[in-house]
């Protein structure tokens, strides 16, 4: 690297849980669990006071969205099966998602940064990298104070790193959770990088860490010292070459400020397995629910689509996406509704369904063609007796 950067990556702290605890403060410091449905909401009870369904009566095949760190500590984390969560923690509370919200507390976080610097890549609902580096003042007091102000905007704590780049901001964000404050130098590499686990490092996933563990791989300071020839016969020389500059710290990729998004979608995963005559009324309510949140988030990011498109999983775990391209761009809930219409009339719904998906692609920013909306006739295909 030439001139030294100052890259921030800022990682809200179970974000989602952390929302949820500031609906229901009672919760505090125990294991809750988020991703239970409408079924898991709790009740009110007549005297005010609030019934919390438990882990232990969860009945489907969800997985976990998030969980408190009293969760983690019992061994439940996010993508995990429910079943499999309850079994380890069957006391836990468990809760339903509620985006919306978490989406308005992530719009509130990124906006405290933003009052700091517009030099912002924004990498989902709940991170951030911020570049430092040509901000005035010590970039370990900036981030303190950043930190500061989204707690004062969200309630909500955050941990945030300070790195020469990319890679080891976002590796330092996870060293002192919750609520830390890292700094990383290059001369920190070999004592808080080269312990961790590969896995740690964004880029190397599941079947990468299994192949480097087959070869006595397993922390980074074992990639730092492993033969390139080596890793370049198992990995290729590209990856191979990522691998070594990587496990050394090197990262020269910039914050990048602005990224127009390519589609917006929605999908729901179902409790049971839904069949498309016996369960019309709940897919079509479903089906219409999914098209109108879609219109919302292009609406609110103003953006039109020209292709809309469905996703179905069914019960066999076979997918199947069919597309269609309208006449004009269009963000309006009933056209995609209706174009995704006859997106279904183009698939069999004979099986049940597992997953129910729609998606809106060949995004255009809104107002950038004359919309002159065409209808697209046919009625929903679940199913007609």
């Amino acid at each position: 690297m030439t001139a030294t950067r100052h890259i921030a990556h800022l990682d809200m702290d179970a974000f989602y849980a952390s929302v949820e605890l500031l609906r229901y403060p009672e919760l505090r410091g125990q294991p809750v669990v988020i991703g239970g449905g409408r079924n898991a909401t709790p009740e009110t009870l007549a005297d005010g006071t609030r019934r919390f369904k438990r882990l232990r009566e969860y009945a489907g095949r969800g997985v976990v969205t998030t969980s408190t760190y009293e969760a983690r500590a019992l061994g439940v984390f996010s993508a995990m099966g429910m079943m499999k969560a309850a079994q380890l923690a069957p006391d836990a509370i468990l809760l339903p998602t509620d985006f919306d919200s978490y989406r308005h507390y992530s719009r509130l976080f990124k906006e405290a940064v933003a009052t700091f610097t517009t030099q912002i890549e924004n990498r989902g609902i709940d991170e951030i990298y911020i570049d430092l580096t040509d901000l005035p003042g010590d970039p370990a007091e900036t981030a303190a104070r950043i930190k500061q102000a989204v707690r004062d905007a969200t309630a909500l704590s955050c941990s945030i790193s300070v790195a020469p780049n990319k890679l080891l901001a976002k590796i330092g964000s996870e060293l002192d959770k919750p609520d830390g404050l890292t700094i990383l130098t290059p001369a920190d590499v070999p004592l808080r990088i080269w312990p961790l686990p590969v896995r740690k490092v964004n880029g190397i996933g599941p079947k990468a860490n299994e192949k480097l563990a087959a070869i006595g791989i397993e922390i980074v300071g074992d990639l730092a010292r492993a033969d390139p020839e080596i890793l370049q016969a198992r990995f290729g020389r590209t990856y191979s070459a990522w691998l070594l500059e990587v496990a050394q710290g090197f990262d020269e990729r910039p914050v990048v400020v602005s990224s127009e998004p390519k589609s917006m979608s929605r999908e729901t995963t179902f409790e049971r397995d839904l069949h498309a005559r016996h369960d019309r009324a709940e897919l079509s309510a479903t089906f219409t629910d999914l098209c109108t949140r879609v219109a919302d988030d292009l609406r609110r990011k103003g953006y039109e689509g020209r292709t809309v498109g469905i996703k179905l999983r069914y019960n066999d775990f076979s997918t199947v996406t069919r597309d269609l391209t309208v006449p004009f761009p269009t963000a309006d809930a009933t056209e995609i509704r209706r174009a995704a219409t006859e997106c279904l009339k183009r698939v069999p719904l004979e099986r049940r369904l597992r997953l129910l998906g729609v998606r809106v692609t060949a995004l255009l920013p809104a107002g950038s063609e004359v919309a002159e909306p065409q209808s697209v006739q046919g009625e929903l295909p679940f199913a007609a007796d």
